[in-house]
Protein backbone atom coordinates (compact mmCIF):
# COMPACT_ATOMS: atom_id res chain seq x y z
CA UNK A 1 0.00 0.00 0.00
CA UNK A 2 1.38 3.40 -0.93
CA UNK A 3 1.84 6.28 1.46
CA UNK A 4 -0.87 8.21 -0.39
CA UNK A 5 -3.41 5.44 0.24
CA UNK A 6 -2.48 5.31 3.93
CA UNK A 7 -2.79 9.10 4.21
CA UNK A 8 -6.21 9.10 2.52
CA UNK A 9 -7.32 6.27 4.79
CA UNK A 10 -6.10 8.14 7.86
CA UNK A 11 -7.89 11.29 6.74
CA UNK A 12 -11.10 9.37 6.13
CA UNK A 13 -10.84 7.67 9.52
CA UNK A 14 -10.36 11.11 11.09
CA UNK A 15 -13.48 12.42 9.34
CA UNK A 16 -15.45 9.43 10.64
CA UNK A 17 -14.17 10.08 14.16
CA UNK A 18 -15.21 13.75 13.95
CA UNK A 19 -18.67 12.62 12.82
CA UNK A 20 -18.83 10.14 15.72
CA UNK A 21 -17.95 12.90 18.16
CA UNK A 22 -20.58 15.20 16.59
CA UNK A 23 -23.15 12.40 16.89
CA UNK A 24 -22.25 11.81 20.53
CA UNK A 25 -22.25 15.46 21.57
CA UNK A 26 -25.23 16.45 19.43
CA UNK A 27 -27.53 13.71 20.66
CA UNK A 28 -26.54 13.85 24.29
CA UNK A 29 -26.75 17.64 24.42
CA UNK A 30 -30.46 17.32 23.69
CA UNK A 31 -30.93 14.20 25.81
CA UNK A 32 -29.53 16.03 28.83
CA UNK A 33 -31.64 19.11 28.02
CA UNK A 34 -34.74 16.88 27.85
CA UNK A 35 -34.07 15.38 31.28
CA UNK A 36 -33.09 18.77 32.76
CA UNK A 37 -36.41 20.22 31.58
CA UNK A 38 -38.24 17.50 33.50
CA UNK A 39 -38.91 15.25 30.54
CA UNK A 40 -39.96 11.75 31.53
CA UNK A 41 -41.48 10.14 28.42
CA UNK A 42 -38.47 10.04 26.10
CA UNK A 43 -39.83 7.45 23.66
CA UNK A 44 -43.24 9.12 23.75
CA UNK A 45 -41.53 12.25 22.48
CA UNK A 46 -40.26 10.30 19.49
CA UNK A 47 -43.86 9.64 18.45
CA UNK A 48 -45.48 12.86 19.69
CA UNK A 49 -46.64 13.92 16.22
CA UNK A 50 -46.40 12.91 12.57
CA UNK A 51 -43.10 14.74 11.98
CA UNK A 52 -41.31 13.26 14.99
CA UNK A 53 -42.80 9.82 14.20
CA UNK A 54 -41.39 10.03 10.67
CA UNK A 55 -37.96 10.94 12.03
CA UNK A 56 -38.17 8.18 14.65
CA UNK A 57 -39.01 5.48 12.11
CA UNK A 58 -36.23 6.80 9.87
CA UNK A 59 -33.67 6.53 12.68
CA UNK A 60 -34.92 3.13 13.90
CA UNK A 61 -34.72 1.57 10.44
CA UNK A 62 -31.32 3.18 9.85
CA UNK A 63 -30.07 1.90 13.22
CA UNK A 64 -31.13 -1.67 12.46
CA UNK A 65 -29.49 -1.51 9.01
CA UNK A 66 -26.32 0.00 10.51
CA UNK A 67 -26.17 -2.75 13.14
CA UNK A 68 -26.46 -5.39 10.43
CA UNK A 69 -23.58 -3.76 8.54
CA UNK A 70 -21.53 -3.54 11.73
CA UNK A 71 -21.99 -7.24 12.48
CA UNK A 72 -21.61 -8.60 8.95
CA UNK A 73 -18.71 -6.38 7.90
CA UNK A 74 -17.09 -6.58 11.31
CA UNK A 75 -17.10 -10.39 11.22
CA UNK A 76 -15.75 -10.34 7.66
CA UNK A 77 -12.86 -8.15 8.78
CA UNK A 78 -12.14 -10.22 11.88
CA UNK A 79 -13.34 -7.86 14.60
CA UNK A 80 -13.67 -9.51 17.99
CA UNK A 81 -17.30 -10.43 18.78
CA UNK A 82 -17.25 -8.39 22.01
CA UNK A 83 -16.44 -5.25 20.00
CA UNK A 84 -19.33 -5.90 17.62
CA UNK A 85 -21.76 -6.55 20.48
CA UNK A 86 -20.59 -3.39 22.23
CA UNK A 87 -21.11 -1.30 19.08
CA UNK A 88 -24.63 -2.71 18.57
CA UNK A 89 -25.60 -2.11 22.21
CA UNK A 90 -24.15 1.42 22.13
CA UNK A 91 -26.13 2.12 18.95
CA UNK A 92 -29.32 1.93 20.98
CA UNK A 93 -28.01 3.02 24.40
CA UNK A 94 -26.04 6.05 23.20
CA UNK A 95 -26.76 6.87 19.55
CA UNK A 96 -26.30 5.24 16.17
CA UNK A 97 -24.99 8.60 14.95
CA UNK A 98 -22.06 7.96 17.31
CA UNK A 99 -21.45 4.24 16.85
CA UNK A 100 -21.82 3.89 13.08
CA UNK A 101 -19.16 6.50 12.20
CA UNK A 102 -17.01 5.04 14.98
CA UNK A 103 -17.34 1.62 13.35
CA UNK A 104 -16.48 3.14 9.96
CA UNK A 105 -13.33 4.68 11.44
CA UNK A 106 -12.33 1.34 12.99
CA UNK A 107 -13.10 -0.38 9.68
CA UNK A 108 -11.01 2.13 7.74
CA UNK A 109 -8.07 1.58 10.07
CA UNK A 110 -8.44 -2.20 9.72
CA UNK A 111 -8.54 -1.96 5.92
CA UNK A 112 -5.48 0.31 5.83
CA UNK A 113 -3.40 -1.83 8.17
CA UNK A 114 -0.23 -3.09 6.44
Amino acid sequence: MTAIHRTRGSALAAVYLVLALAGLVGTWWFNIAFVAAGGTDYLGGWFANAASSSAAVDIIVMAVAACLVIVVEGRRLGFRPVVLVLLVVLSFAVAVSFTFPLFLALRERRLRRP
